[in-house]
């Protein structure tokens, strides 16, 4: 495993009906294939990671949005890469979702529905921190 650190930014946004947006990885990802996670993606060397997630957000879902809350921060220890990853809640979104060539699916889904899922690594810790699944 590298021992450097990579810092990714994960937002979290919900609709009116408190469900949240997730995002079906790419079957040739390299990290959590074909697995479902929040939205969001790497920090940039020199980036700060507020203007990441917004950047990564309009990217990835076509959505503009602004920074909300802290909501928790997990780690990741792959092959390959050892990752950070912040996960923020976003407000004033605004926008139709229309996903980049990174995912393959979207939809909005209440916690019953993600337990259903393949979800990715990172996802299913920051879920069990919050003892949303065990």
């Amino acid at each position: 495993m590298a021992g450097k650190y990579g810092l990714t930014v994960r937002g979290i946004i919900k609709n009116g009906d408190g469900e949240i947006l997730i995002l079906k990885r790419h079957p040739l990802s390299k990290t959590d294939p074909g697995k479902w996670e929040l939205p969001g993606g790497k920090v940039d060397p020199g980036e700060a990671f507020d203007t990441a997630l917004v950047r990564e957000i309009r990217e990835e879902t076509g959505l503009a949005a602004s920074l909300g809350d802290f909501a928790e921060a997990v780690q990741n220890d792959y092959s390959h890469k050892r990752t950070v990853q912040l996960m923020m809640y976003l407000e004033d979104v605004e926008g139709e979702v229309k996903i980049s060539d990174e995912h393959t699916d979207w939809m909005w889904a209440d916690i019953r529905k993600i337990r259903e899922l393949e979800i990715s690594s990172s996802f299913e810790k920051f879920l069990k921190k919050r003892n949303w699944i065990i």
